[in-house]
């Protein structure tokens, strides 16, 4: 068994290291290329502060940007016996570097190390969810214009109610995302502030200079006070966790729809035949496996704040190896999201719509309204115009020619698209992405 940084002269019983190393060198496998970029800023400002030499400072650069490299290639592996992604990369730089390797870790504690690494993950992963989220975007507002003037019925208690259109369908769940994407950036400008220097949760005696390693690794300012630093470590999972459950409740919903408005009773769309699966005694059957996956792991994603929290509340401020076990439900669900999104892009661009629903009088009740609104329009008291239809639909006596006039904003003939888009576009732009991406290229001498 290798020896652990924290290891004096007793080793740990190997059953007890089992049980506390758990899955961490797993889920430390997602942070692995973001503890090399910490390290390089750390460095970077050690030596500035004397604490390392120019010389050094050279040659761990070189080997960390090494290392970077492996990671960006699928090579790196957090060896056998090596406890964290921490303790792995110093390994390596000892190994090469000698006893320069032994020096990075001055002024630092794996407590602030983790938290930054998170930090720089959580970041990356918003970056690419919200890039995801923003091509559903469009693929949404694109139908809902292509299909403005196709009606279908609008529901309430799953009883047919009153005029609806495609327009209307697709582009409810277009705003739908521009407010989670607003979440998604309140998520992000929290988790974008630097808590490296904060060390065991206490600071340090060294001169630390963290406006420095703020600036190095493009984060917005500071976690400036030391142990509200550390008190961020499971705050920073729970509030992006809301961020995705949001988004993930968009899909599930926009799921079922799907799910069944595609079904034989309903027959308002069709999902492509390749995203459909079969049964293997049925031969007509065309399932929407898809999205009823999707509906059950955005459901499931919809449960992790709570998980997080059930793990993280109560815990009074200071470090706890509680918060290990916050990595294994969260790190993951990113890339599930993302799936998710990916499938619903796929699908929401390739769906075939009715036209023709409103052909089936069985829809004809749903022009009610109209009628009462026109007689009101026309004179009427509203309370009597609706008796008068309440009544001729009664008798068997209604009808209408199934058209529609709605003109204000947001309605069926009037439906803001444009306004949706320029609302989207503005929180886009409000992450500031490309300053992240920057400083980390400069980091790395791109």
């Amino acid at each position: 068994m290798a020896q652990k940084l924290w290891e004096k002269n007793v080793q740990v019983n190997a059953e007890i290291d089992r049980f506390t190393v758990g899955r961490d060198r797993e889920m430390d496998m997602y942070l692995a290329k973001y503890d090399v970029l910490g390290s390089m800023a750390h460095i970077t400002m050690l030596e500035s502060i004397g604490l390392l030499t120019s010389d050094e400072l050279k040659i761990l650069l070189e080997e960390l940007k090494n290392i970077y490299a492996s990671v960006e290639r699928g090579e790196f592996v957090i060896e056998d016996g090596i406890e964290d992604v921490h303790s792995q990369v110093e390994l390596m730089l000892t190994r090469r570097l000698g006893d320069v390797g032994k020096k990075i870790h001055s002024g630092r504690s794996r407590n602030d190390q983790v938290l930054v690494d998170l930090k720089l993950f959580i970041r990356a992963q918003l970056k690419s969810v919200a890039e995801a989220v923003e091509r559903l975007f469009h693929v949404l507002i694109s139908q809902s214009n292509r299909y403005k003037d196709v009606l279908m019925p609008g529901y309430t208690h799953l009883q047919i109610a009153m005029p609806s259109s495609f327009g209307l369908w697709f582009g409810a769940y277009a705003e739908s995302l521009v407010d989670d994407m607003m979440f998604l950036q309140a998520a992000y400008k929290t988790c974008n502030r630097n808590p490296l220097g904060s060390a065991a949760g206490y600071g340090s005696s060294f001169p630390l200079d963290r406006e420095m390693t703020t600036r190095l690794l493009g984060f917005d300012s500071m976690n400036y006070n030391v142990v509200y630093a550390q008190m961020g470590r499971g705050k920073v999972e729970r509030n992006v966790s809301f961020a995705l459950a949001s988004i993930a409740g968009t899909l599930s919903k926009m799921a079922f729809d799907a799910c069944m408005f595609s079904c034989q009773n309903f027959g308002f769309v069709k999902l492509p035949d390749e995203c459909t699966t079969g049964s293997s005694i049925m031969p007509h059957k065309k399932n929407p496996d898809v999205f009823e996956l999707t509906r059950a792991k955005c459901n499931k994603i919809q449960a992790l704040p709570q998980q997080i929290m059930m793990i993280m509340n109560n815990l009074p401020s200071g470090y706890f190896r509680d918060l290990q076990i916050i990595k294994e439900v969260f790190l993951p669900a990113f890339e599930e999201l993302e799936d998710c999104l990916q499938m619903a892009t796929y699908i929401m661009e390739k769906i075939k719509i009715n036209e023709h629903i409103l052909d089936d009088d069985k829809y004809l009740y749903m022009f009610s309204v109209e009628e009462v609104n026109r007689l009101a329009s026309e004179g009427m008291p509203f309370r009597d115009a609706y008796k008068k239809v309440g009544l001729d639909i009664e008798a068997g006596n209604f009808s209408h020619d199934k058209t529609v006039h709605h003109t204000h904003a947001g309605s069926i003939g009037n439906l803001c698209n444009d306004k949706i888009e320029e609302l989207m576009q503005q929180v886009v732009s409000g992450f500031n992405f490309e300053k992240v991406i920057q400083a980390e290229n400069s980091l790395l001498g791109r």
